[in-house]
């Protein structure tokens, strides 16, 4: 009898409390910082090196890219360079596991904070480099430096 009474007692405290349910389209979260919502293309750092879409473990990552003749200057020779042309990522496919953006060696991927892109069919989940450069105003800036911390190696020397 006195464990139905105590909980009977904790339902009683429970009702009676205010209701912490925010309501989602009117009031919007309150995320952590650095939260992962989608990811960000920077397409200027973008060298179509490929190493985000081969270290992808689901292959959600899709580039195109042609090869583009830079004049040589005087006296030297003429180089060639991978110019972007498509860079889409499936996130109906995607499992946020952020390889990618680790792999990247140039910083051209981005984790933003934005987590409002759901579509009514799955086929519209393929965003493409448009639509991930505009993604970008959206990435917080690094957190701040520990000011007392000890200097890098590289700037010690």
């Amino acid at each position: 009898m006195k464990g139905l009474l105590q909980g009977l007692a904790v339902t009683m405290r429970s009702m009676l409390k205010r209701s912490v349910t925010e309501e989602y389209p009117d009031v919007m979260p309150e995320l952590p910082p650095r939260s992962r919502g989608v990811i960000a293309l920077v397409e200027e750092n973008c060298t179509v090196c490929m190493l985000c879409a081969r270290e992808c473990p689901d292959w959600c990552i899709y580039i195109d890219s042609h090869k583009e003749t830079i004049p040589a200057p005087p006296g030297g020779r003429e180089r060639q360079r991978n110019v972007l042309d498509r860079f889409a990522i499936d996130f109906s496919l995607c499992m946020y596991c952020s390889i990618c953006i680790e792999a990247c060696p140039f910083d051209a991927l981005f984790w933003t904070p934005e987590f409002e892109y759901a579509e009514y069919d799955i086929r519209d989940m393929l965003h493409e480099k448009d639509r991930l450069t505009a993604w970008m105003r959206t990435v917080p800036p690094p957190p701040a430096l520990d000011p007392g911390a000890e200097p890098g190696k590289e700037s010690a020397g």
